[in-house]
C-alpha cells in the first residue's frame, strides 16, 4: 500500500466518522491543518508527506451495571502509514483509576494487534471500548475480556527503559516523544540535544509499545542503554510505589554550544540524584557524576 492509498483510506474513514457522529461532542478533529494537508495529498498527489498526523477525539457514554453513567474519550491519531500500521488510541475517563485506565488501554492495544492489523479500525476500537469498558470501571478487572492470565502478565511487570540517542534535534520527534509517552500513560523525561536521553517507566506492555514506535523513526543511532523490569505484588498502588517520576516531561539543562544543542550534564546529574537514579549517569557517560 503506497502513501496515496493510505491517505485515501484515512480520509474516507474520517468522512464516515463525521457522517456517523455529526455532533462535535461525539467526534472532533483537533488538528485542522493536518486535515487540510491530508486532503491536499489526496486531491493533488504531491510528493511531500504531511507535516503532522491526523488527530481527533471520539466520546461515548455508557451505563455501568450499577446504573451510573460513565463518559469515555478516545484520543486518536493516524500515523502516516495507517492503516498499514495501527492507529494510536488512548482512552481516558474520570470514572477510571490510573491502573484501570492503563489496563484498558493495554487490552485495547492487544485486541487491535490481534484483529485489526492492516485495516481501518477506529469503529471496531470504539465498539470494543463500548462493549468492554464497564468491567474495568466496576471491578479490579477479573471480569475483563482478556482473562486472568493476560491481566496478570501485563500488570505484574513494571518496566523502566533508559534510551540513548546520538542526538535529538527534530521538533516533530521531540513532540512525538512527549505525546506518545503521555498517550501511553508513562512517566519519565526526555533530554533533547547531543546526546539525547529518554527515560520511560510504567507497565511493561506500554513501555515496549513506546520503544516500538520510537525506533521506527529515523535515527543516526538509538538504543536501550539500560532496562529495569520489576515484579509487582498485584496491589493497585504498586505501580505508583515504583515510579521515579510523577509525569513525563521534556527537560532542558542550560543548553549551550554553537547550536545550543549541548546540555549541562552537571544539572542532569543532580536531576537524576533528586529522582533516585544517580547510578544511571555512569551507565550513560562512563564517569561518575558530580
Amino acid at each position: 500500500m503506497n502513501n496515496l492509498e493510505e491517505a485515501e483510506l484515512q480520509l474516507s474513514e474520517l468522512d464516515l466518522l463525521s457522517s456517523m457522529f455529526p455532533n462535535e461532542d461525539e467526534f472532533r478533529v483537533t488538528d485542522q491543518l493536518a486535515l487540510a494537508e491530508l486532503k491536499n495529498l489526496v486531491e493533488r498527489c504531491p510528493l511531500e508527506v504531511p507535516s503532522s498526523k491526523i488527530q481527533f477525539m471520539l466520546k461515548l457514554e455508557l451505563e455501568t451495571p450499577g446504573g451510573d453513567k460513565a463518559e469515555l474519550s478516545l484520543f486518536c491519531a493516524f500515523p502516516f502509514k495507517y492503516p498499514t500500521v495501527l492507529p494510536e488510541i488512548t482512552i481516558r475517563s474520570p470514572s477510571l483509576s490510573r491502573s484501570q485506565q492503563i489496563q484498558l488501554n493495554t487490552d485495547l492495544l492487544t485486541y487491535l494487534r490481534k484483529n485489526c492489523a492492516g485495516e481501518v479500525c477506529i469503529l471496531n476500537a470504539r465498539e470494543w471500548v463500548k462493549d468492554h469498558s464497564a468491567a474495568y470501571i466496576n471491578k479490579d478487572l477479573p471480569s475483563s475480556s482478556v482473562g486472568k492470565s493476560d491481566v496478570k502478565k501485563s500488570e505484574d511487570i513494571f518496566t523502566r527503559l533508559w534510551i540513548y540517542s546520538h542526538h535529538i534535534y527534530n521538533k516533530q520527534k521531540r513532540k512525538n516523544i512527549v505525546d506518545w509517552a503521555k498517550e501511553l500513560s508513562l512517566s519519565g523525561f526526555s533530554m533533547p540535544g547531543k546526546p539525547g536521553i529518554i527515560c520511560v517507566e510504567g507497565p511493561q506492555t506500554m513501555c515496549e509499545e513506546f520503544w516500538a514506535r520510537i525506533r521506527r523513526l529515523s535515527w543516526q543511532r538509538i538504543l536501550i542503554r539500560h532496562r529495569e523490569d520489576i515484579s509487582l505484588e498485584g496491589a493497585e498502588d504498586e505501580i505508583e510505589k515504583q515510579m521515579k517520576f510523577s509525569c513525563f516531561e521534556e527537560k532542558l539543562f542550560d543548553a549551550h554550544g554553537t547550536r545550543g544543542n549541548h546540555m549541562d550534564l552537571g544539572q542532569l546529574y543532580h536531576f537524576l540524584v533528586d529522582n533516585g537514579c544517580a547510578d544511571i549517569f555512569q551507565m550513560y557517560f562512563g564517569v561518575e557524576g558530580q
